[in-house]
């Protein structure tokens, strides 16, 4: 009997890839948060209207500062909102979301505690800029943080937070002055905020997973600069010029608009093919889901900011609502867009972009509605008389909103979230101050000579009209959407 030789044959151990660790996940209670987060600075943006009448009395302010309290804030806002994406995408979303939630609560108390109405604005301005640190990087940490179903849902659940905080906004402003709480009166509408923050932020400390973009890269200071003069300039003429008495800055700083905007376009363009990262990509519109998106959310935040404020002005100013009675008014839109915004994820998914197209008819349907209602019925319209429209119309708004956001948001590469959600924002945010501009200077400047009712009745039919623009650009919007 032989021996048998076994052969061992030596087995190598694989040399395994670097291990890359997986994204973190955003639980349900961290998704709260980065919304109640959120909600603060859209909030902010329309609370200040039915406030606005009471500070003019006890500040002394005067016109042109009433409308620098609101300017301030949206152009800030507005021109920042893109250096807030690319900060979060550098030094990590969670970080600067608590940055954010921190310096919106300071200044929210100096705005509370203003003593004369220039502090206010100076006091705005700080808070537009905190807002626009904190604001982007919720949609950023939604899209590192979550994947398929959820992200959808997620997304949804945000464009549902802009568009009823927006509402909100207004009842909760009308809500804190009517109160008068401790003899705060409208600084109340400012001091709210500080409490929330300081939940939110003891929240985000355990619920929100850090993210940043794996190839972070430096500010694009001369892309940031060219954009901040191309929206002021734009602006900043359309929000104060009126009130100002239409001075000769008025109308020099528009002229200066496309120049600043062409050479932005260039400078970033140029960054981009040299290898350098611009401040907006241009590479981003050429992403079809991205430049048809933000080519509908344009319009229709122009139409949506103006309808905000030019109510506010017209209950309270032509039907003698109290700042309560005004902001209620506004209850049923925001309860509607709630409820049709949750519906959006299974619409979308079996309709597809033709869920935009249904809403946008929907809104028209109900701002015609609204404006026969206040054509017939003036002075005597009551806040039922107003209820089916306004139900209507939240219906129509919460079917467009979170779908465009979701479709602008749907081929971002996750290294892209920041700056492209920041974008998204801005591009929100500029068309809602141009709403408030545009609409709101065609209904202010109509008063003398047509009165209220007619004045209002025009500026619904021009929003109508932003309306019906957006129903034909929804066929440029992607068929499917993901």
């Amino acid at each position: 009997m032989s021996d048998t030789h076994v052969r061992t044959v030596p087995v190598r151990t694989p040399v395994s890839a670097p291990h890359r660790p997986a994204s973190p996940l955003l639980s349900t209670l961290g998704l709260a948060t980065v919304l109640l987060g959120a909600a603060l600075p859209m909030i902010d943006f329309f609370i200040v209207n039915v406030a606005l009448p009471t500070i003019d009395r006890d500040l002394r302010a005067g016109p042109a500062l009433l409308e620098m309290v609101v300017a301030g804030y949206g152009v800030a806002y507005a021109v920042l909102l893109v250096v807030g994406g690319r900060l979060g995408d550098m030094f990590g979303r969670r970080r600067l979301y608590l940055w954010g939630l921190a310096a919106f609560g300071l200044t929210s108390l100096a705005c509370g505690l203003a003593p004369d109405a220039w502090t206010l604005v100076a006091a705005r301005v700080a808070q537009g800029a905190a807002a626009a640190l904190l604001l982007p990087q919720v949609l950023a940490t939604i899209q590192a943080a979550t994947s398929g179903a959820r992200r959808a849902k997620a997304v949804s659940l945000y464009g549902g937070t802009a568009g009823v905080a927006s509402a909100v906004g207004q009842v909760l402003g009308g809500l804190m002055v009517a109160a008068d709480l401790a003899g705060t009166g409208w600084r109340a509408v400012f001091l709210v905020n500080v409490p929330i923050a300081a939940v939110a932020l003891l929240l985000a400390l355990r619920s929100v997973p850090e993210t940043r973009s794996p190839h972070p890269s430096r500010v694009d200071v001369p892309g940031t600069v060219l954009l901040a003069v191309a929206l002021v300039s734009l602006l900043l003429p359309l929000t104060e010029g009126r009130a100002a008495g239409w001075p000769v800055w008025s109308w020099l700083l528009p002229l200066v608009f496309p120049f600043a905007a062409a050479a932005f376009i260039a400078v970033e363009r140029r960054a981009e093919r040299t290898g350098r990262t611009p401040l907006v990509p241009p590479s981003l519109l050429r992403l079809r889901s991205v430049r048809s998106g933000l080519t509908v959310l344009l319009p229709f935040s122009l139409g949506f900011g103006g309808f905000m404020f030019v109510v506010a002005v017209a209950l309270q100013d032509g039907l003698r609502y109290g700042p309560l009675a005004a902001g209620l008014s506004l209850a049923p839109l925001c309860v509607a867009f709630f409820f049709a915004s949750l519906a959006g994820p299974r619409l979308v998914a079996r309709f597809g972009r033709r869920v935009v197209l249904a809403g946008s008819l929907i809104q028209g349907t109900g701002l015609l509605t609204l404006a026969l209602v206040f054509r017939t019925q003036w002075p005597d319209v009551s806040a039922p008389a107003m209820a089916g429209a306004m139900t209507v119309l939240g219906v129509g708004q919460g079917l467009v909103l979170p779908v465009l956001m979701r479709i602008v948001l749907s081929e971002l590469p996750a290294a892209q979230a920041g700056v492209g959600g920041g974008a998204m924002v801005t591009t929100q945010q500029a068309g809602l101050a141009l709403g408030v501009a545009t609409l709101g200077t065609l209904f202010l400047a109509l008063l003398p000579s047509i009165g209220v009712r007619n004045a209002l009745v025009v500026a619904l039919l021009a929003q109508l009209a932003t309306v019906l623009l957006n129903a034909g650009l929804t066929f440029r919007l992607p068929r499917v959407v993901r």
